[in-house]
């Protein structure tokens, strides 16, 4: 049985295989992952990770030590998070101790520039919001 989908989104049977135009299952799958990207990059450690890497290769006590106040643990977790995503590149080199280096990929840098523009609005608003905040603390 198809079940109607108001949303705009193409119909679906009771197995989720998609009926509706190609073009229709590539938009919500578009959307998707865009949603799951966005929840993975979307926070502190990530953003400053892809702002240390912009600068180029890393190795990662580089990379840690860019990064002010993470844990090994999260250093770690966000950097397999960034590379399974396609942002970030590692590379193993064998030696010995093995030497890992990371670098943002072609898309890694992209998100960098759109980093870049949220931090550049930041400080253009920075007078207001800081304006904003003082009405609500008193």
């Amino acid at each position: 049985m198809v079940t109607q989908q108001l949303n705009g989104l193409p119909d679906r049977s009771d197995d989720g295989s998609l009926h509706g135009s190609p073009d229709d299952a590539d938009l919500t799958r578009a959307d998707s992952l865009a949603r799951e990207i966005f929840s993975d990059v979307a926070n502190k450690w990530a953003f400053l990770i892809i702002e240390a890497l912009g600068e180029g290769t890393l190795r990662f006590s580089e990379v840690r030590g860019a990064v002010e106040g993470i844990s090994h643990k999260m250093l770690t977790q966000n950097l397999r998070m960034l590379e399974r995503n396609g942002l970030v590149e590692r590379t193993v080199h064998p030696t010995v101790p093995p030497r890992v280096d990371y670098t943002l990929t072609a898309p890694g840098r992209g998100l960098r520039e759109t980093v870049d523009g949220m931090c550049a609005w930041t400080k253009r608003h920075l007078g207001h919001i800081e304006a904003s905040r003082h009405r609500f603390v008193t």
